[in-house]
């Protein structure tokens, strides 16, 4: 019984932190914590329906600070893979994001739409433009996505016109509307294709040393800076790990991170969100045990969303039972990070930020897959 009493309590005092209100520039939040970006692959058509709509603001209604929405396409022809991904282009799907705005915001929560370009995880074959192949910063000879076909080193007219879709993105998400964006430059997709030294063998100036391969991320924010102005919130999303390499890294140490993260700060980044598998591990165990969000911080002396495994029992696949959240607690009181991103946890109850604050953390509904056949 001890033990249970003692687990609330540290679980009611991160609570306590994780409900104060924050301002991140001209960005007000009613308390430090988002939901992190998943995909859900239920908009058929590309276009965001009602139940997408509910999904976000159900959470928000919950206290949910701040929505960053499941990753969305770009407006540009090899920019989507998977099926079911809404676009964040187009008349159709721009009205029905703007109906998920507005739900959000008559909930009491702010939104991101997170705008994503999968690189070489297209195929020619993939809809809904069959014929037009995947493309990445390199050929890739499938190496890395288990496509049977290479994926196409990109044109510097490519590499523009790619570049001018983020920007049209973020101008109208702006219009319409929602409070920040969020570019997907983790994981393995289009842009951390080019920051990859594995993945971009380029010997233009879109190649190169660890600081040079940063121009293509670079060249995107300062696109969407000049459509959107100077206060507008641009979020970053990296990460060391990839799909193709769980281990694989940008940098090794803190000064060679340095020489990827600096350049986007110079761009005009506003908020960098760091997503790692278990964000509470350190993020170089050789230099001490402070987290890679701890790292990021640090570096560029911005606010920082950290992301990976909280509200779960353990980080896999199959987390099956809700769990304290004891493991931030460190982290969350040396201000390590700003925001804290839920994933799992969230999808699976959407009163979970609302459990957190009346100290039920531990009556949370844990995460199993089965959840993902469902958008509730």
């Amino acid at each position: 019984m001890a033990t249970v009493c003692a687990e609330k309590t540290t679980d009611g005092q991160i609570a306590d932190r994780l409900f104060r209100p924050i301002k991140l520039g001209g960005l007000e939040l009613s308390n430090r914590i988002a939901m992190a970006p998943m995909s859900r692959y239920f908009c058929a058509d590309g276009v965001p329906h009602e139940k997408v709509s509910a999904y976000y603001s159900r959470r928000a209604l919950n206290q949910v600070g701040l929505i960053l929405t499941e990753a969305t396409y770009i407006g540009h022809p090899t920019a989507p893979s998977y099926e079911g991904v809404p676009y964040f282009a187009g008349e159709a799907a721009l009205a029905g994001w703007a109906k998920v705005r507005t739900a959000v915001h008559a909930a009491g929560g702010k939104i991101f739409p997170q705008l994503w370009h999968t690189g070489s995880f297209r195929n020619s074959s993939m809809a809904p433009q069959p014929g037009v192949p995947g493309v990445g910063p390199s050929e890739n000879l499938n190496a890395f996505t288990g496509h049977a076909e290479p994926t196409k080193a990109m044109t510097e007219k490519e590499i523009f016109e790619v570049i001018e879709s983020y920007a049209e993105a973020a101008e109208a998400a702006q219009r319409l509307g929602f409070d920040g964006v969020e570019i997907h430059g983790a994981h393995g997709y289009l842009i951390d294709e080019f920051f990859w030294a594995t993945s971009n063998r380029r010997t233009d100036r879109y190649g190169g040393n660890r600081r040079d391969r940063t121009r293509f991320a670079v060249e995107v924010i300062e696109a969407m800076r000049s459509r959107v102005g100077p206060d507008f919130p641009i979020s970053f999303r990296y990460s060391q790990w990839k799909q193709q390499d769980y281990k694989a890294v940008l940098g090794e140490t803190p000064a060679e991170l340095a020489d990827v993260l600096e350049p986007l700060v110079d761009a005009g980044v506003s908020i960098v969100h760091c997503s790692t598998r278990r964000l509470w591990e350190p993020g170089f165990p050789a230099e001490n045990d402070m987290t890679l969000a701890g790292w990021t911080k640090r570096l560029t002396g911005l606010p920082v969303i950290a992301v990976g495994g909280a509200g779960l029992d353990r980080p896999g696949l199959n987390a099956a039972e809700a769990t304290s959240l004891e493991v931030i607690e460190r982290p969350l009181a040396r201000d390590e990070f700003d925001i804290l991103a839920v994933g799992r946890a969230l999808l699976a109850d959407p009163a979970w930020a609302l459990k957190v604050r009346q100290g039920r953390a531990h009556e949370g509904v844990g995460y199993s897959r089965e959840q993902l056949k469902s958008l509730f």
